[in-house]
């Protein structure tokens, strides 16, 4: 099998970031973005969806972490678009119902080559450790966007606590993922138009 794997790089005046995916991983995560919770959350999605992110990223945090978050949703989308390729022989829907404590989150996905993001998602709170709640959807959104892909988020029930909702999103969409990149035993392209894109 050939390796499923990108390296993107993205530099502006605001952030700078190098990433490379291997979809096909041990689930590993090694790079810091200089925000805590959100450098655990990007751990998260590497453990549960499987593959292998490493990256180096530095942003204007004395500014707000707003553009290094952003960004690197737009790098991690092309990363896993491009490590598909033509995404023959792939699942391409993947979606689970994720329980977080007394979070409960349904995250469905579709490769089709179509964007489109929906969540129900409202933060209750700011911030969790140094990650403003509002860059949640904002990255989710960023990284759909990029992996022309439709990501529903939803809560079955919103709980009460911030941190479980925020990583139950991250681990949802991660396990959905993995479902969706998922190779079968058939090599054609999961549609009758013979094309995701």
């Amino acid at each position: 099998m050939t390796e499923r794997t990108a390296a993107i790089k993205r530099e502006t005046s605001e952030t700078r970031i190098e990433l490379k995916v291997t979809l096909d991983g041990e689930g590993d995560c090694t790079g810091s973005t200089g925000i805590g919770f959100f450098d655990h959350m990007l751990q998260l999605l590497a453990r549960h969806s499987g593959m292998n992110i490493s990256f180096e990223a530095e942003g204007d945090l004395a500014v707000d972490e707003h553009h290094l978050v952003e960004d690197f949703g737009i790098v991690l989308g092309r990363a896993i678009a491009q490590a598909l390729g033509s995404k023959a022989g792939i699942a391409r829907y993947g979606w689970v119902a994720l329980p977080m404590d007394e979070v409960l989150v349904l995250v469905a996905l579709d490769l089709g080559g179509r964007f489109w993001f929906e969540t129900d998602y409202r933060p209750q709170r700011p911030t969790v450790g140094n990650l403003s709640t509002d860059l949640v959807g904002h990255f989710f959104r960023s990284v759909a966007a990029e992996l022309k892909c439709n990501l529903h988020i939803r809560f079955l029930n919103p709980g009460e606590n911030e941190h479980h909702r925020v990583e139950a999103m991250f681990k949802g969409f991660a396990r959905a993922l993995a479902s969706a990149v998922q190779l079968g035993s058939s090599t054609a392209i999961p549609s009758t138009k013979g094309v995701l894109s």
